[in-house]
């Protein structure tokens, strides 16, 4: 090999190793070392001149090309950073979004469960207040009533949802006669109230108003045992209530 060979295959790697060091040194060491190599690269530039114009085409060429391998490199680089920053944005983006919509969530449940409460506390108000206005003073007085007559007023004065329970007990307990008396224990009336004069809180008419007496007895079960029906099972359980 001659010496101008030599010479310029020894230019050549030079100045490809310092090109492929300034690229990286841009994308890994920052501006200083890019400088430096900058420097090199111009000293080499010096000795290509020396070389046939062939050979300094082949340099060229070689450290075009490597040039462009650590351009891409960096890029790759920078593209994959942008790409995972973009995904832990979405990511992030993501998990606010499934945040607020499980708050949303919550929140138009507890609504829902606060307008069924309300709905229900009026319902049981309305049956209250239609319970108390159907009252002994809602019904004239009779000189005498037949079961058919007593358990109409019934079903005016007990709640809809409660009156096959109270019908159960007054079964049990009068079969629907107002004027039933216990011979042993001198309980009295539909529900056999003892004793009987109990039902005055009702109305003074307790005796011969089957109303006054379903009155005082629906209060008297809701007050003791929760509702009728709450009555009604603890007669099944024990007999009498």
């Amino acid at each position: 090999m001659s010496r101008t060979a030599v010479r310029g295959f020894a230019v050549a790697s030079a100045t490809a190793v310092t090109t492929v060091g300034a690229v990286m040194g841009v994308a890994q060491a920052g501006s200083g070392q890019a400088a430096h190599d900058a420097e090199a690269a111009a000293g080499d530039s010096t000795l290509l001149a020396d070389l046939p114009a062939g050979q300094q085409a082949q340099v060229q060429t070689a450290s075009l090309t490597r040039q462009a391998a650590g351009q891409a490199i960096a890029a790759d680089a920078t593209a994959k950073r942008t790409a995972e920053e973009a995904a832990r944005k979405q990511a992030a983006e993501e998990a606010i979004a499934k945040q607020k919509a499980a708050e949303e969530k919550a929140a138009e449940a507890k609504a829902k469960a606060a307008e069924e409460a309300e709905r229900a506390e009026e319902r049981q108000k309305a049956e209250t207040t239609a319970t108390t206005a159907s009252g002994t003073g809602s019904f004239p007085q009779q000189a005498s009533y037949t079961v058919a007559e007593v358990q109409a007023i019934a079903r005016q004065i007990v709640p809809a949802g409660q009156f096959q329970c109270f019908s159960n007990i007054v079964d049990h307990e009068s079969t629907w006669n107002y004027q039933a008396v216990n011979p042993s224990s001198g309980a009295y009336g539909l529900v056999q109230a003892y004793p009987g004069s109990k039902m005055s809180s009702a109305g003074a008419d307790w005796r011969t108003n089957p109303a006054t007496q379903i009155k005082w007895g629906l209060n008297y079960m809701n007050e003791r045992y929760g509702s009728p029906c709450d009555a009604w099972a603890y007669w099944q359980a024990n007999g009498s209530y």
